[in-house]
């Protein structure tokens, strides 16, 4: 029999690194409709609904939940996509979802971040409480009173709050048992895997102590304050929570001078470092974080087609510095001679003669300089 799956939404490319995202009790994968998207440039995104939430069964889970069945069903998820190993971003309940899987499934787990959450919620008694009117009244007097539990004064995501309304009430319940039962405090030293930690500084559910805690204990861990942001920070407060979730995840400008040198070759990268200015240090990241870090990394295309359009496109613009940069870099990728003859004559049918006239006597030095240096070291 199958087993029935989460809700959830696919978006990037389907080659791409796995990112896990998971929601906060009362929400659905819409929490993500700022963030998700633009994670998706470099990453296979997979957002997630709670049972009873959004898209997703109410009946995945029942009463005395624990947070480990919510990791068991992100991992069944998983598995049903062909995803073995994946980086995780939570909200709250689904920060502690993401927390859990990192000691009790850290195969899985590449890097993990956990926003607005805790290793513990304040004890059980304030949940079962919460669970206990929620069974008995259902949801509406607590989709009231979201907006201050989520968001600082005067900000609002109607959606979500229809969201929390919309929820199957049995299984809110069942979320909060979860809740309740969860303390996680005396495993954090055994999560390895790197972790982001984003607090809102005006959070009254999880305040920015909770998420000190955790970077407190776990070795590998960064700490990341809002101000400004309340519990669901990815919906108040998307760019921060992006620019954190980019550098974390992304490598950011660290993964870019990976694939710099790679592509360009040390000896070429060490100049540039070396002339390196407080004046251009800020361009420089740039370079690394955006055109290396995101473009070149992205595994939609290969660096052999990267490197024909990146000729191209020099050609076409008359930056021959730059062409005799990368007609080296298309060596190192594997481009021969021939190859990188055919799309300079392309060029001359597109981006005019003279162009190319100029582009294949920049061409003809570097790769006469190169079978120079062959004969040399022979």
């Amino acid at each position: 029999m199958t087993r029935k799956l989460l809700n959830h939404l696919v978006e990037g490319p389907g080659t791409a690194p796995a990112l896990l995202l998971g929601p906060s009790l009362g929400t659905s994968y819409a929490l993500w409709d700022q963030v998700a998207p633009e994670l998706s440039v470099t990453h296979r995104v997979v957002r997630w609904d709670l049972p009873g939430h959004g898209g997703s069964a109410p009946d995945l889970i029942g009463p005395g939940a624990t947070v480990g069945d919510l990791a068991a069903l992100v991992l069944d998820l998983a598995d049903s996509l062909g995803i073995d190993r994946f980086a995780y971003a939570g909200v709250s309940l689904g920060g502690a979802v993401g927390l859990h899987l990192a000691v009790h499934h850290p195969e899985r787990v590449s890097s993990l971040a956990v926003i607005c959450s805790s290793a513990h919620f304040n004890g059980s008694k304030p949940w079962q409480e919460r669970a206990e009117l929620v069974r008995r009244e259902g949801l509406t007097a607590l989709a009231e009173n979201a907006n201050s539990r989520w968001f600082t004064p005067g900000f609002t995501v109607p959606r979500l709050v229809e969201d929390h309304r919309n929820a199957d009430p049995e299984a809110y319940a069942a979320c909060c048992d979860a809740l309740a039962a969860f303390d996680l405090r005396d495993r954090l030293p055994e999560i390895s895997a790197p972790t982001l930690l984003i607090a809102g500084r005006q959070d009254p559910a999880t305040p920015p102590a909770h998420l000190r805690e955790i970077a407190d204990a776990v070795e590998s861990a960064t700490l990341v304050e809002l101000p400004g942001a309340s519990h669901l920070a990815p919906a108040q407060c998307p760019a921060a929570v992006l620019t954190a979730l980019r550098a974390h995840f992304g490598g950011g400008a660290k993964r870019g001078m990976e694939v710099r040198r790679e592509v360009l070759g040390d000896a070429h990268v060490d100049r540039a470092q070396a002339r390196q200015t407080p004046f251009t240090a800020r361009f420089q990241d740039f370079i690394s974080r955006y055109a290396w870090g995101e473009i070149w990394t992205d595994p939609t295309l290969s660096r052999r087609e990267r490197s024909m359009i990146t000729l191209t496109a020099l050609v076409a613009h008359g930056h021959y510095d730059e062409l005799a940069m990368h007609v080296r870099a298309a060596r190192r990728g594997g481009l021969t001679p021939e190859e990188i003859g055919a799309v300079l004559l392309q060029t001359a049918v597109y981006c005019g003669v003279p162009a190319a006239n100029s582009a294949f006597a920049t061409a003809q030095r570097v790769l006469a300089e190169e079978e120079g240096d062959d004969g040399a070291a022979g």
